[in-house]
């Protein structure tokens, strides 16, 4: 007759001998004796924000301020050709003795009543035209196409033709800016009606509004975002019209300055022309975005 081996139980009061593997099944998974250091415990890791952050003051002149110092220090260090490109302080004395002579003011003026005219008409046509074309088939039939026509064409090219049309005087100089203005004003505001969400048209019917209650209430605030995007690109457009206008068939303005600054080979006055320029855009700029900021504050987006 043949027995069958059974395992051996270890007792419930015997101790179980350490290492070995009744004793690690009678430790349990509890961690360390009573009266030992406390268990670590990891903190989950916070998630890194998507956004850039907080805005930080005036960081938009950052990058101007840069290449000032940097300009600076190459002129001190003899790193450019004082010919070529002036020092900032040569600039700057260039800058006052214009000043006081009388000559920059006078330019400074000129220059800028002409983008101002050029500006309003250019703004005001790309307002009108976009809500024609925007608003009506038949508009759209009869606008978009001959605007994406003349967005085709250069408008620097269009120099010739105006001087015979318009004359050499200020008219024609004023019709080439709202030109330049006009087409991204248009193109912008055109294209943020056309994407205004269809749900809001219906809500809009059901909810029985008239059309003017309709165009205030639901075209305006949808249109706003586009149409700030097409202020700012007519804004800079306006600038880099009035600088090549004015060095043609003119006799005063900072593109005339320019001008005659480059036959005398006056390269600091040129810098002059071209920092002035530099800062009424940058001015402008910066106002249309507070402009926008302050409008659009209802919007919650990645840059605010």
């Amino acid at each position: 007759m043949t027995t069958s081996a059974t395992p051996s139980t270890v007792p419930s009061d015997t101790p179980a001998v350490p290492g070995t593997p009744d004793a690690r099944v009678a430790a349990g998974p509890a961690g360390p004796a009573p009266g030992g250091p406390a268990p670590r415990t990891r903190r989950p890791r916070r998630p890194r924000p998507l956004t850039p952050g907080r805005r930080l003051p005036a960081a938009r002149l950052a990058g101007p301020l840069l290449l000032l110092v940097l300009w600076a220090a190459a002129s001190a260090a003899g790193r450019l050709d004082p010919g070529a490109v002036p020092a900032p302080w040569t600039v700057l004395r260039t800058a006052g003795h214009l000043w006081t002579e009388g000559t920059l003011p006078t330019d400074v003026l000129t220059s800028l009543r002409r983008a101002a005219y050029g500006f309003a008409l250019g703004l005001t046509g790309g307002v009108l035209l976009a809500l024609a074309a925007g608003l009506t088939r038949t508009g759209e039939a009869l606008i978009d196409g001959t605007v994406n026509l003349n967005r085709a064409v250069p408008t620097l090219g269009l120099i010739p033709l105006f001087i015979l049309w318009l004359g050499i005087g200020e008219t024609f100089k004023v019709a080439i800016i709202a030109i330049v203005v006009y087409i991204p004003v248009y193109l912008n505001t055109h294209a943020a009606l056309s994407g205004i969400d269809s749900r809001y048209v219906e809500l809009a019917e059901v909810q029985g509004l008239s059309r003017w209650a309709f165009v205030r209430q639901i075209v305006v605030p949808g249109a706003l975002p586009g149409f700030f995007v097409g202020l700012r690109l007519g804004v800079t457009g306006s600038w880099l019209g009035l600088v090549v206008l004015e060095q043609i068939n003119a006799t005063s303005g900072l593109g005339y300055l320019m001008f005659q600054a480059q036959n005398y080979g006056q390269t600091d006055v040129i810098l002059v022309g071209l920092l002035i320029y530099g800062v009424f855009g940058l001015v402008s700029d910066s106002v249309v975005r507070l402009i926008e900021r302050r409008v659009l504050s209802w919007r919650r987006t990645l840059s605010s």
